[in-house]
């Protein structure tokens, strides 16, 4: 999978209402959602130095970090994800996994791991062993997606986001969790090799830079 390019904005309400009309009139609604919108749980995946967040936070050059997520509470469609970052751009390798997978993984039982056949899975597991890598904080968040075929575009704003503090029961719905600091708005811009002028007019906002937030840094506010 090629590296694409990713911009990231912080925005706040009224923001959000204007972007909203305006991609709502130059791009199409992703398929998957629901009244415009979609709910996202993940699990990240940190070491005991905490190695991920740290990398983020000092704004290291090469990075990776690991989660497994669902969608609007359906656990019969797991993925486990590896995002990548490079000088800038972004990759992302995923594979599915079932709810028992998922669970055995918070569990800590990873042995089966190693022999199943998914280089991804296999990839987890091994670092997992040889780097400590756990599952560390459940992130759950709200999700109004756009997209635009020309340039491959796709276009994001994530509010509600909530932290699940130390708990990692991923699959149990009653698991609690509470708002991450302050009620952040993330405007999210990803692109292929261009980005078309029609979309990049109507994410432009007038005294709104592009910011390095990390959902998974904003959730780890409590530990």
């Amino acid at each position: 999978m090629e590296f694409r390019h990713e911009w990231k904005h912080e925005i706040n309400f009224q923001d959000m209402q204007i972007l909203r009309q305006r991609l709502k009139a130059v791009m199409k609604p992703d398929i998957h959602c629901i009244d415009g919108k979609y709910e996202i749980r993940s699990l990240y995946f940190d070491n005991l130095y905490d190695t991920a967040l740290r990398e983020k936070i000092d704004g290291v050059n090469r990075r990776e970090k690991f989660r497994i997520r669902y969608y609007n509470g359906d656990t019969s469609f797991i993925v486990l994800e590896k995002k990548s970052k490079v000088s800038g751009l972004c990759q992302k390798r995923e594979v599915r996994i079932t709810a028992e997978e998922a669970q055995k993984i918070v569990d800590g039982d990873i042995q089966w791991m190693k022999d199943s056949e998914r280089p991804l899975v296999e990839e987890l597991y091994s670092k997992m062993h040889s780097k400590g890598l756990r599952p560390k904080t459940i992130v759950d968040y709200t999700r109004e997606p756009f997209v635009f075929s020309a340039g491959n575009v796709r276009v994001t704003m994530d509010y509600n986001i909530r932290t699940g503090l130390h708990c990692t029961d991923f699959l149990n719905p009653q698991c609690v969790t509470v708002p991450a600091g302050d009620s952040t708005i993330i405007l999210e811009v990803k692109w292929d090799e261009f980005l078309p002028d029609i979309i990049k007019d109507a994410v432009q906002l007038e005294g709104r830079s592009s910011s390095a937030f990390s959902k998974y840094a904003a959730c780890r506010i409590y530990g």
